[in-house]
């Protein structure tokens, strides 16, 4: 049995999500500390290994992982040869072009033609600013890019951003923005048929998990005659199911799945209608 390789981040944020969606999925890995490089999960089907976001298109297209997860601008970037797969709802970001605060080009086009970038991304700036007709001089840098144009280092930075906080802290302005970027999951071109049998068993468990976050589970007794009204708020993934109660013939049991950033106004209807021993619970997968 060919066991299933795995690359995800090695530290951050988007490393801890993803390992905990993969452990929501059904996958049981033993417990890991920052130093931790391979995990197996307790049946041998499937292996993680922690490498750098910016190395995973590399592991993945030579076959080291199989599949990987990673940022959409991290692919791009890399130019590598590799299959995305799966889109995931978390890791946005934008990769945009910045200036000083005090500078007077509000667009691209009115930069100079001679043009110093400090990025991270030496190969999607490079492309965007000839692409623009200008001569751009990349200064590759692998971390504060922000403080370049400060120091005379650059003249514009191209860099990711998620909220712009970090950018308006060292006084820049955003002039344009590149691309928006996203998780991704990546995978090898060349995977067995059992491989690929792995693969989408494994993006379908985590579709199901990341449908679920955005889901609640909510069980009340409600009164059969606020049945149609409740149904016309709450219409849950197709229909609510009711079931009767022992002993009543005025209430019911309705149980719905509804989204989570609606389940309290929902509760206040439902009260408002009659609606009584309300139950909420979270969803941990969801396959629809």
């Amino acid at each position: 049995m060919d066991m299933l390789r795995i690359a995800i981040p090695n530290k951050g944020r988007l490393s801890e999500k993803i390992y905990d969606i993969l452990n929501c999925a059904g996958m049981v890995f033993p417990s890991k500390d920052e130093r931790t490089l391979q995990v197996t999960t307790k049946d041998q089907k499937y292996s993680i290994i922690f490498v750098r976001t910016q190395d995973i298109p590399m592991f993945v297209e030579n076959s080291i992982a199989d599949i990987g997860f990673t940022g959409f601008d991290i692919l791009t970037e890399s130019k590598s040869n590799v299959e995305k797969v799966m889109d995931l709802d978390f890791g946005n970001c934008e990769m945009v072009v910045a200036v000083k605060e005090e500078d007077s080009y509000k667009t691209v086009q009115e930069l100079p033609q001679e043009i110093k970038v400090a990025t991270s991304f030496p190969n999607i700036a490079k492309e965007y600013f000839e692409r623009i007709g200008k001569n751009p001089k990349i200064i590759e840098v692998s971390g504060a890019t922000e403080i370049t144009p400060r120091l005379g280092l650059s003249d514009v930075v191209v860099d990711i951003t998620s909220s712009g906080t970090t950018l308006k802290s060292n006084k820049l302005r955003i002039i344009d923005k590149i691309l928006k970027s996203t998780a991704i999951v990546i995978a090898n071109k060349n995977l067995t048929e059992e491989k690929k049998e792995k693969t989408l068993t494994l993006l379908r468990a985590l579709k199901s998990v990341i449908d679920a976050r955005e889901k609640k589970y909510l069980m009340a007794h409600v009164p059969k005659k606020s049945v149609e009204e409740i149904r016309s708020f709450l219409p849950g993934l197709s229909s609510p199911t009711i079931m009767t109660l022992a002993g009543d013939e005025e209430n019911v049991v309705m149980h719905v799945v509804v989204d989570a950033d609606k389940v309290y106004d929902s509760i206040d209807r439902l009260k408002r209608l009659g609606g009584k021993g309300i139950l909420i619970m979270t969803v941990d997968q969801m396959v629809k």
